[in-house]
């Protein structure tokens, strides 16, 4: 498929966020042999991104303009391509597109040229769930001997370094966060399936608190369907879509008996019921779908069993950013005893926290936070939680606390800013630690 060779080929083009996770790198990386110059330009300093920078080091057309942007970096250039999570209002991205350069985000890309060459999308949005849900879907149709891909908001991988495998019939499976769908608007296009799980208060601090705003982003999964697309929807998001002009399957089937999910969690049975809607529209039939979902054994980090240390439950829940996330591994991992010594905190979102302080009561008998304003926004709720200052001594002081039928639970219910360069290393050090316990 040359389509995208053509598009990249010979351009100067500048890539606006490197980063530490690895997809900006692999971005760099796949347009890098097809430009004729890329600029890479991030606001973090090279020391602070010199893993990635070294990994790039060997391509000659790339140049590096680290440590704040410059505008002429995005009005003399053919193309620019954003990272997610570029603010609203950034001004490079103003004066780009007031200059007439086209600005493009690199999932999106990466799904206009798949959909061109006959692949089928299916993107996968939501406040929660929406990791557990895409990856449900990717384990049943590889089980089923389906040719499916994962790529979105994966750790590590950049969806566009995908586009020399795509075959016609291949499925693609997007992780789709809310910033990421701000290029299928600016492509006008969206998934041929699309799952949207659920919405609910989050990234207020992007959005100037303005849910209107949120929700207009991740509409676009589903603002630009054509006839035969899909749209299938969690329960919370039901009168938000409706009127919408694509097909609706609402999320509202039957249960599952006799099913036995692997994952715990009423939210986890949710998610597998969006899945199985998915599932039945890619055409497998209801053993395959079965088959698929009692085997899925979940996402790390993401109400992991991480281990069981003399009689004590330890589950990683680094991905709960936000506190109904929080809420439901409460709920989930409470055997009825309210044995659960919890460790949150981080950087503050500007949710609302009085939900969660009500189950943090109900539910946890010891509560650790790390250190980080949202944690001191708790605190003053949750006057017996204990303040540490770092994850190791948070973790060290529930196993010292903790007696044989109790649960250890870290859900952090805040972003991670401040004590970890990204959720990801925070998951990593979590998982560290627990190691050492063996």
């Amino acid at each position: 498929m040359q389509g995208y060779s053509d598009f990249f080929k010979g351009k100067k083009i500048t890539l606006m966020g490197l980063g530490l996770l690895g997809r900006g790198v692999g971005d760099a990386g796949f347009l890098a042999p097809l430009a004729k110059e890329l600029i890479v330009t991030d606001k973090k300093t090279e020391e602070q991104l010199k893993e990635s920078v070294e990994r790039l080091k060997k391509y000659p057309n790339v140049s590096f303009h680290l440590g704040g942007h410059d505008k002429k970096d995005f009005t003399n250039a053919d193309m620019v391509i954003k990272a997610a999570g570029v603010p609203l209002d950034s001004p490079e991205i103003a004066a780009a597109r007031e200059t007439g350069v086209p600005v493009y985000m690199s999932t999106a890309l990466f799904a206009k040229f798949a959909a061109e060459a006959g692949a089928t999308i299916v993107g996968v949005t939501g406040t929660r769930g929406k990791t557990t849900v895409s990856r449900m879907i990717h384990h049943a149709l590889v089980r089923s001997n389906r040719r499916s891909f994962l790529g979105g908001n994966v750790r590590g991988l950049s969806t566009l370094s995908l586009l020399p495998g795509i075959e016609k019939g291949n499925i693609y499976i997007l992780e789709l966060d809310s910033w990421q769908l701000q290029g299928f608007g600016d492509l006008h296009m969206s998934p041929h399936i699309a799952v949207f799980t659920n919405f609910m208060p989050d990234h207020m601090n992007y959005y100037g608190g303005d849910m209107e705003k949120y929700f207009a982003d991740k509409a676009n999964i589903f603002n630009f369907q054509k006839a035969g697309d899909q749209l299938i929807v969690g329960e919370e998001v039901v009168e938000k879509v409706r009127g919408s002009h694509s097909p609706l399957l609402p999320c509202t089937p039957e249960p599952l008996p006799q099913w036995h999910l692997r994952i715990i969690g009423a939210h986890n049975i949710r998610n597998a019921m969006l899945a199985r809607e998915a599932l039945h529209v890619l055409g497998l039939n209801d053993d395959e779908i079965r088959s698929g979902l009692e085997s899925f054994e979940g996402v790390e980090g993401r109400l992991q069993l991480a281990a069981e240390k003399n009689g004590v439950k330890i589950y990683n829940d680094n991905n709960a950013t936000t506190p109904p996330a929080t809420i439901e591994a409460l709920k989930a991992v409470d055997d009825g005893r309210h044995a659960i010594l919890l460790i949150a905190g981080g950087s503050d979102k500007n949710l609302d926290l009085s939900h969660l302080v009500s189950e943090i009561k109900v539910h946890a008998k010891k509560v650790y936070l790390l250190k980080g304003t949202g944690s001191n926004r708790l605190a003053k709720d949750v006057p017996s939680a204990e303040t540490c200052d770092s994850l190791d001594i948070a973790f060290r002081k529930a196993l010292e606390e903790s007696q044989s039928g109790d649960t250890i639970l870290f859900s952090p219910a805040f972003a991670s800013f401040g004590m970890f360069k990204n959720e990801y290393d925070r998951n990593d050090q979590f998982l560290a630690l627990v190691r050492k316990l063996s």
